[in-house]
């Protein structure tokens, strides 16, 4: 199951889609299948499983620009299909030399910072 919460414009979104395995699979094959198009090293190795849900974890982030941390583990267990993988991409997002972690009230605040 997928949840993606959000807004478009003044208009709130709250979406659940619910795959199975196949539908994790074929999607798993497009988005590998994308991203290895973009690379334009010649023989480069195609992304793993674990490499390509890293690259989407960064984008999500990249895309919100920022999100709390409760919701961005939220979307990252969507994401992944299970909490022990979706806490794995949040630590790994919060030591990523392009995401500042912001100290905020009760939960912290993860933003994407551009490379400079």
């Amino acid at each position: 199951m997928l949840r993606i919460r959000g807004s478009i414009g003044d208009w709130p979104v709250d979406l659940t889609l619910e795959m199975d395995d196949g539908d994790w699979a074929r999607l798993g094959a497009q988005l590998q299948v994308s991203k290895t198009e973009d690379v334009s090293a010649p023989g480069a190795k195609p992304l793993n499983q674990d490499d390509a849900l890293w690259q989407i974890a960064k984008d999500l982030l990249r895309k919100a620009g920022q999100l709390s941390g409760p919701d961005l583990l939220e979307q990252l267990e969507g994401l992944t299909g299970s909490a022990a993988s979706g806490k794995r991409l949040l630590v790994r997002l919060r030591h990523s030399a392009d995401v500042k972690v912001v100290s905020g009230g009760d939960t912290p605040l993860y933003c994407w910072q551009e490379p400079e």
